[in-house]
């Protein structure tokens, strides 16, 4: 691990600490844009910018991926403040969620793991959405629906443990050497329902095989780990509301809207 405080360039960063490498073109769809693929002909790494709209620290992203293990996640390999370099995963990004019967041993890999030093509070992460949001967007049943949350509070914990929090097909690799999770802008320590809660499953009754399977890992009743799971997402379906709305704020693009309104019929729905 080498610091700079230096803004530097790609190229500078391989002439600097990647001589031999050059960049090559990419296959994986899960790389960003603010990253590249470079290779010295025998090893290849994905080189990751840091960007402004990050969630977490980038110092913090690369701490949690040098404690976690490769069963789990590409280990890191240079962070200069700006830049990160991590193992490149040979394999495919999942088009579609694994079967729970592959994807539980992953999650619960993490979850027996040490827990990272910091916890996530869904709270402020709303209220930050709501005034960063566009003021025409910022309708009653939302301003309602957060005085609610605020007012519940958040579940307690049924169980503490290190979360991923964006466990979706685009961030599952499928490897050589078995499945791994990438990209881990908003991991930190909270209840492994919360996770659950959050895992993008195509409908409920993919949720519901999930938990039962997770239930069956861990040991934990299935009907206690179901309940936990639903006290927690309107939480959930209420910060990927707020994220998309941000995010069209940010950027003008109409599928942000597109997926904003889906997720508050949803919680119309549920209400």
């Amino acid at each position: 691990m080498r610091f700079s405080n230096n803004k530097q360039t790609r190229d500078e960063v391989l002439s600097r600490y990647f001589p031999t490498y050059t960049p090559v073109a990419s296959q994986n769809s899960g790389l960003s844009g603010g990253s590249c693929l470079i290779s010295d002909g025998r090893h290849t790494l994905v080189l990751r910018k840091r960007h402004s709209a990050t969630s977490s620290p980038f110092l913090r992203q690369y701490r949690l991926l040098r404690r976690l293990p490769a069963s789990i996640t590409p280990r890191p390999r240079l962070f200069t403040g700006e830049w990160m370099a991590v193992d490149y995963l040979p394999g495919e990004v999942c088009a579609e969620l694994p079967q729970a019967g592959e994807l539980v041993p992953l999650l619960y890999d993490l979850h027996r793991q040490s827990l990272f030093g910091w916890r996530i509070t869904l709270l402020p992460l709303l209220e930050g959405y709501w005034q960063q949001s566009a003021r025409s967007r910022r309708t009653p049943f939302w301003l309602r629906q957060l005085k609610q949350l605020r007012q519940q509070k958040e579940p307690v914990p049924l169980r503490l443990a290190p979360l991923h929090m964006d466990v979706h097909a685009g961030n599952l690799v499928q490897s050589d050497s078995g499945l791994r999770l990438i990209d881990w802008e908003y991991a930190g320590d909270g209840d492994i329902a919360l996770e659950l809660s959050a895992v993008w499953t195509q409908n409920e009754a993919q949720r519901q095989e999930l938990v039962n399977r997770y239930a069956q890992q861990s040991a934990i009743n299935p009907a206690q780990l179901w309940r936990q799971v639903r006290r927690w997402r309107p939480w959930v379906l209420m910060l990927m509301a707020g994220w998309y709305e941000c995010r069209w704020q940010q950027t003008g693009d109409q599928q942000f809207i597109t997926l904003a309104n889906e997720t508050w019929r949803q919680l119309v729905t549920k209400e």
